[in-house]
């Protein structure tokens, strides 16, 4: 049974793929009782491209059905079951649910609290609105593709953690709970229109920060303080061809880098000396190149230096902090992250691993009060797979 905060929270969820699972995971992960509804056409696009809605983490926590959402047997009890949610979420490009006959308009007239949750690339409205995209072309838009370079490099885009997970899924999810927290007050339902290329620009709010105080070069990206561009935060290479991660921004911390480094700050130029930056990059890199990781995981242990190892995802959920907190699960042997954040007394939990859309469809609907009959004509129909 769950102990999540939001247990007790329903949610439908029109499914689609990365940061609409995403954020239904969150939500799921912490207690909210979502049902998925995956689309036949949705479930092919998927396998098209390589993908298995069976052994996708983002689906863990939540039942799934499959239905025919252009067949009006469908619409009807989708929007019976909206008449007992909280909320419902979807992904579809503007106008597409309101195609469906399962628009905000219509949900609302079914259930003033309702919150709908909408999530697209570009938002609900501007001249962009309709335009196909994906995080690379929402993350550019928003300004943070050009922050992720090195001096003088082309843009490398971050795979998809800025445009689809971070400014995508968690934004969702948070304009989400936000919107329910206010219906509980109000009565009243909304619409949540949440844009990735949005949500993005709002990630990089340092970056502004920054420009706003003069620190930051927007025409030069990666000769920044906080962007490699200097040499006390910067990734560096190791003897045995690992990887360690220097950020050590604060003085303090620099002197304990520069202690383990066997370096004396007197005979340096100062640290916030931007012009020495670049030689100090290369006399940083041939003392990292001395020794392996394993060696500079032992002379930083226990300093304020802020250098830790690069390590890969595996190599992560078995770090001591990781193992010590639970921070990554494995169930079934799948290596994914543990529910976030951490609650003190109503802690979220994993509930089930991802399964094919319809694999428990009937205690599913019926845990959402669709009786057997009306489960049995859905199939007869095809409106339910």
């Amino acid at each position: 049974m769950s102990t999540g905060p939001l247990t007790g929270i329903k949610i439908l969820e029109i499914a689609g793929i990365g940061p609409g699972p995403y954020a239904a995971m969150l939500l799921a992960d912490l207690g909210a009782d979502i049902l998925r509804i995956e689309r036949k056409e949705g479930i092919a696009a998927m396998r098209m491209i390589g993908m298995d809605p069976a052994k996708d983490i983002s689906n863990r926590s939540r039942p799934a059905i499959a239905m025919d959402l252009k067949n009006p047997a469908a619409t009807a009890a989708i929007l019976d079951l909206v008449s007992s949610a909280d909320a419902i979420t979807e992904g579809f490009r503007p106008g597409v649910m309101e195609r469906l006959g399962l628009g905000p308009e219509v949900c609302l007239a079914r259930n003033p609290r309702l919150v709908f949750g909408r999530m697209t690339g570009w938002g609900q409205s501007g001249p962009m609105a309709n335009a196909v995209g994906h995080d690379i072309n929402y993350i550019a838009l928003s300004g943070m593709l050009h922050t992720f370079a090195r001096a003088g490099e082309k843009p490398l885009p971050p795979g998809n953690l800025v445009g689809d997970m971070g400014g995508g899924g968690l934004m969702l999810a948070f304009g989400v709970v936000c919107a329910l927290f206010e219906a509980r007050g109000s009565g009243r339902g909304q619409v949540v229109d949440s844009a990735m290329f949005e949500g993005a620009a709002s990630l990089g709010v340092s970056t502004f920060t920054l420009m706003g105080m003069g620190i930051y070069n927007e025409q030069r990206p990666g000769t920044n303080m906080g962007d490699t561009g200097s040499h006390f935060y910067e990734v560096y290479e190791t003897s045995d061809r690992r990887y360690v991660a220097a950020g050590a921004i604060e003085p303090p911390f620099y002197a304990a880098l520069l202690r383990g480094l066997g370096l004396d700050a007197a005979t340096l130029p100062k640290q916030m000396d931007r012009s020495a930056w670049p030689a100090m990059k290369l006399r940083f890199a041939e003392l990292f190149r001395g020794k392996t990781l394993a060696q500079w995981q032992q002379i930083f242990a226990g300093t304020d230096a802020c250098v830790a190892p690069v390590l890969t995802p595996r190599e992560a959920a078995q770090h001591p902090h990781a193992r010590t907190r639970g921070s990554f699960a494995a169930p079934d042997g799948v290596l994914q992250p543990a529910p976030v954040p951490r609650f003190s007394r109503t802690p979220g939990a994993i509930g089930w691993p991802p399964g094919l859309p319809g694999s428990g469809a009937d205690s599913a609907l019926a845990k959402w009060g669709i009786d057997a009959a009306r489960i049995a004509a859905l199939r007869a129909s095809g409106a339910l797979y």
